[in-house]
């Protein structure tokens, strides 16, 4: 199946045109208005969604072995679990899921 320069130019316009709608949506017309308690409760756990949606894919299939789980990157990912339940720190959880994978990265190879 091919597509020609016109298809595809008119793809990406109408993308464009519903990514701006749907953000517009949101800061545009509600933007100046204090939103309800409840809606700023419910946002407040986005970045705990999003992350480990973010990451997950890259602990358990990761690019560098072809897709195969490999023991390094699941410690490095229990290490960070386990340090940022423990500390409640972002950057100690980064920092010390880092260190495991590059630890785990030269003990194991």
């Amino acid at each position: 199946m091919t597509i020609s320069d016109a298809e595809l130019w008119t793809i990406i316009a109408v993308l464009g045109v519903g990514t701006f709608l749907i953000r517009f949506s949101f800061l545009g017309l509600i933007g100046d208005r204090k939103l309800p308690d409840w809606v700023l409760r419910h946002l407040r756990y986005t970045p705990v969604a999003v992350l480990p949606g973010l990451v997950a894919p890259l602990v358990i299939w990761p690019p560098a072995t072809g897709g195969e789980p490999d023991l390094p990157r699941l410690l490095a990912g229990a290490a960070t679990l386990l340090v940022g339940l423990a500390t409640k720190s972002l950057m100690a959880a980064v920092f010390g899921g880092a260190g495991t994978l590059y630890f785990a990265l030269y003990v194991l190879g």
